[in-house]
């Protein structure tokens, strides 16, 4: 593996994390299109952990709110807007962790980055994704519809673990069939996203520093695809925020299912 690969990786990770097309399945598709070693899952985990610092940039104003709201419930008050954000957030993230979790000790993710596994779940997730976006109400906020919300969403974030699925794609299905706006969808799903991205980030970096991966990846790699991949998310989370209102799901939904349609004919 050389740097330009590596750059690649950043820049794909940046541009697909927080769009409901699979960063995941762009990432192991990248050394197949470019004929070089697979980067592994570690590196892959470095990526997530740059665009977990250009969502928390983005949207530091509603981190700085999550954090007030966990103080506050801390010290016994529930009623506030910061602590019912938090609380949203704390109770969609455990099924994630568990899961992800279970998959990283275990090596099963390995066993997920097979590019058929890639094309039947961006083409199986797609049509939900679409349908959720034509034809659910625009009616508010995640906050608003309570905690039953929130639980189905981070139950819909676990799906995200097979590749091709979307996190920010499942998530933002989840939202949109229950009502929820799509400002308000593609916001909650990335603020839903910083817990998940810091634990995969962080397990990836004490791993790539302690026991560096024999397909040649470093630390210092980890850190270079870290790096660029967050300046890159950060230009898209904000063009997509001021894109999705307007355009709606329906192009990345296309998109997942022509990236399907060209992956079968590859593998055929």
């Amino acid at each position: 593996m050389g740097v330009l690969q590596f750059v690649v990786l950043a820049i794909i990770q940046g541009i697909t994390e927080f769009l409901p097309i699979s960063s995941s399945a762009h990432l192991i598709l990248v050394p197949q299109v470019m004929g070089t070693v697979d980067q592994g899952p570690l590196i892959d985990l470095m990526a997530h952990g740059g665009s977990l610092l250009a969502v928390m940039t983005y949207y530091r104003r509603d981190v700085g709110k999550v954090l007030i709201g966990m103080g506050e419930m801390i010290r016994g008050r529930f009623g506030s807007d910061n602590a019912r954000l938090f609380w949203l957030i704390a109770i969609a993230t455990p099924p994630g962790l568990v899961v992800g979790a279970a998959l990283y000790l275990t090596g099963a993710e390995d066993m997920l980055r097979d590019p058929k596994i890639i094309a039947w779940a961006s083409l199986i997730f797609a049509l939900p994704l679409w349908a959720a976006d034509r034809w659910a109400g625009q009616s508010g906020s995640v906050e608003q519809k309570g905690w039953r919300a929130a639980v189905l969403i981070g139950l819909a974030q676990v799906l995200a673990f097979i590749p091709g699925t979307s996190r920010s794609g499942i998530t933002m299905t989840a939202a949109r069939a229950l009502g929820v706006s799509r400002t308000e969808a593609a916001r909650f799903s990335m603020l839903m996203s910083i817990p998940l991205l810091a634990a995969m980030a962080l397990a990836a970096g004490a791993s790539l520093y302690v026991h560096p991966p024999t397909n040649g990846a470093s630390f210092a790699d980890g850190l270079i695809v870290l790096v660029l991949s967050a300046l890159v998310a950060y230009g898209v989370i904000a063009l997509f925020m001021r894109l999705v209102e307007r355009i709606g799901l329906l192009p990345f939904a296309l998109y997942r299912i022509l990236l399907s349609a060209l992956l079968f004919l590859t593998l055929t």
